[in-house]
This record gives structure tokens, sequence and C-alpha cells, in this order.
């Protein structure tokens, strides 16, 4: 007997046979105590719901190009002007507070607090009345409703960035958490036509994320098929894993509505719509980004969504950054952005929204809720130029309280989308 060979066999009866080796050559048995093992997570449970019965609308998402509001307005003046073809609202916040919140017999939001969005309405109401509520007005005017799922953030309780994807999307609790959540939002659209704008930022924290790594979507861990056996029990257990799963859920439980990821101009560590050097490629980091998406659920979705700015070029500068874009003779400039989007949308072969987009105008003075920005004005000036950017829709609105509102820019957005509509609309090529 050989008492420095090391056996690595594991097992019951390994360990009886190790404890009987050391007794010989020690005469005594020294046997590691066992590691403390973390606890298993607990999870909610998965609610059961009726699967829904939809005649499936195959007309297209758009004949010309869209015109959008934020629903989000102050006091909702924009939804009775013309021009307007679609309105987005956004679902941010906290995640349902408990399971029972989810149940499909609710007949009332009473004990599911307040900040959750199941019950931004009357507590009185079924939890997610205000998303029912949304999308049937929405469909009474003629308009499509948008809504951009907004909880990875929030709902984790993680800092921004990074920890969305590492620490959040990891974590199997929340992620079952947040898929029970996602479910029960896609039975409040019922069989209405509706688009579902899933988690921006978060795709590009997770692309950045998969560079810094050197690994893609498909390496960047998720427990998605125990966060979600029941939908999702053949997908990956990665990210790429848990954008499908999510696409899935879109076609399962909401069979009208259009689903699409969101493409962050920033993903690839180059601010593309905001470059200012002219050897820069931005094409090449569009199809960069649509590339990491495209197996995280982009090559099945039904569209793409960019954003050109999150805040009014005027606030930006009060903040000391510069955040003009140009019109098309310096950079950074409108040409640039569209030559990004448009490698995007050509390279995921889906059509883009551009969302989001500031309301400011250059007639405003600078102070909250009166910013200046251009965007109106070019969008506009240019719709053309838009649809060549592969767009087929734009909607406008304010990315946070403070910033310019349709209702508080002097009429421009609503003037210009009455134009437009009068003037035919703007075809897609």
């Amino acid at each position: 007997m050989t008492c420095a060979t090391t056996n690595r066999t594991s097992g019951t009866a390994f360990l009886t046979f190790a404890t009987i080796v050391l007794a010989a050559c020690s005469g005594s048995a020294k046997v590691s105590p066992a590691q403390p093992q973390p606890p298993e997570p607990v999870l909610d449970p998965i609610p059961v719901y009726a699967i829904p019965s939809c005649t499936v609308d195959p007309s297209p998402l758009a004949t010309t190009l869209l015109v959008g509001f934020n629903n989000n307005e102050t006091d909702h003046a924009t939804r009775s002007k013309p021009g307007f073809h679609l309105t987005y609202q956004y679902l941010a916040g906290v995640l349902a507070p408990s399971a029972a919140c989810l149940e499909s017999d609710a007949t009332n939001a009473h004990g599911c607090g307040a900040e959750w969005w199941g019950t931004w309405q009357d507590l009185d109401q079924a939890p997610g009345a205000f998303v029912r509520e949304f999308v049937a007005d929405a469909a009474a005017a003629g308009r499509v409703p948008m809504v951009t799922y907004y909880l990875v953030l929030d709902g984790s309780g993680v800092v921004e960035g990074a920890p969305e994807v590492t620490q959040a999307a990891t974590d199997p609790a929340f992620l079952r958490r947040y898929l029970n959540d996602f479910r029960f939002f896609l039975l409040q659209l019922g069989c209405h036509r509706a688009l579902v704008h899933v988690e921006p930022d978060f795709w590009g924290y997770a692309q950045q994320e998969a560079i810094r790594i050197g690994g893609t979507a498909s390496t960047l861990p998720a427990p998605v098929r125990e966060a979600n056996p029941a939908d999702c029990g053949g997908e990956a257990d990665s990210i790429a894993g848990l954008g499908r799963c999510m696409v899935a859920m879109v076609r399962k439980w909401a069979p009208n509505a259009k689903v699409g990821l969101h493409a962050s101009s920033w993903a690839t560590g180059v601010a593309c719509v905001l470059n200012t050097n002219p050897t820069e490629d931005v094409a090449a980091k569009g199809r960069d980004t649509a590339a990491f998406l495209e197996p995280a659920g982009l090559g099945s979705s039904d569209f793409v969504v960019a954003d050109i700015a999150d805040r009014d070029a005027g606030w930006r500068e009060s903040q000391g950054e510069d955040t003009w874009i140009n019109t098309d003779a310096t950079l950074p400039s409108y040409a640039q952005a569209f030559t990004w989007s448009r490698a995007l949308a050509d390279r995921a072969g889906k059509p883009l929204i551009w969302w989001q987009i500031p309301v400011g105008n250059m007639s405003q003075t600078n102070v909250d809720y009166h910013w200046q920005d251009n965007k109106v004005a070019y969008f506009f000036d240019h719709p053309d130029l838009v649809v060549g950017s592969g767009a087929i829709g734009m909607a406008f609105g304010d990315g946070a309280d403070g910033q310019t509102t349709a209702e508080t820019d002097g009429g421009l957005l609503w003037s210009r989308a009455a134009a437009l509509q009068l003037a035919g609309g703007q075809p897609l090529h």
C-alpha cells in the first residue's frame, strides 16, 4: 500500500475505503468536515392559465411610416390629435409582490401594493386593468399600442449595467418572478394587436459583457429552464435562451402581438449615434449588434427598436454634455445614425422603430419641460430618410420627467404629425 496515493473517485463507497486507508497509514481517520451548502433558491409557483384562442391577424405592421407618441403625457391631449398611428407605454418599477397577485381569478388588486404596474388603476379592479384599458383605448382610436417592458433593472434592485446581466439574470428566483410577471402582462393583451418592446438597455449591457469575456449571448449564463420550465424548458440556459424564451412566450400568450428586442447604439462600446471619429465603421458596429441579438430572439422576432437619444439635447447641455446631432455636414450627424440603423436592420432582416425620440425644438427656452432639440424637425423634414434608415415607425416622447413633452413644446409635434398625414403619409419602400 502506498499511503501518498490520492484516489479521486467520488461517492459513499469511496469515503468508506478512504477512511480505512487513512486509518492504516496514520492510525486514525481524518475526514474533512462537510462544507455547508448554500440553500436552494425558493421559487415562486408558475401560475396555470388557459392559453388564449385568438384568430391571428396576418396583416403587415404598416404600409406607411408610423408616427407615435408617449402615452405618459401629463393631460393626454395628444390622444385626440390627428396624424398619430402608434402610442407607447412604459411598464417599469417593481414586479408583482406575490404570486397571489398573478392569479387568473383575482377580482381586485387589494394587497398587491401601488407600485407594481398591475395596480396602476383603481384597486377595486382586477390586477392588470391599466394595461387592458391602455390597449383597448388605443385600438378604439385606431392606433397600435406599444408596450415597453422594462423591469429587469428596478425589479431586481441591482445596479444598472453589467449586474443586470451577471446578477439579476443569473438568479433563478428573480428570473422565475420576472417571467411570471411577463406572462401575466402578455395575458392582459388578450387577442388585441400590440407591439411588445423588450427591455431597452439590457441587451446592450449583455453585449458589452459578452465582449468583455470574449463570449456571445449563448455563453452568458441565465437559468431559463429552471425559471420557466412550463414555457421554455427546451431553451438553453443562457442570455440567448432568455431572449428566445420571451419571444416564444409572446407567441403563446399574446398571439396577435408583435415582439421586438431593443438594440442600443452603444452596445459595441462605440457610441455610434454620437461618434465623432470619421474613420469609425458604424455600419459594421450595427451588423455586430444584430449578430449578437440574432440568437437571443431577434431572429424569431418581428421588429427591432432603437433610440437616438434619451433626453433633450438642451437638457444634456445644461448638465455639461454635448449630445447635439448635426444635419449632415459634420459628425455626429443624422446620416451617421441612419447608416448605423440601416446596417442593423439589414443584418437582422427586421424593420426598425425609432423610439422615444426627444420632443424639444429650437423655439424652447431651455428650462424644465421646454428644452431645445432638433430631432422633431429633422425627422419630419426627412421622412424619406427615416424610411431609408430601415424604419417603419418613429415614436416621440420624453425619456424622463422635466423633459419637453408633446404638450409643452408649443404644438410643433402635433402640427407636424397632422401635416404628414394630410400629405398622405410617407410610403414604406
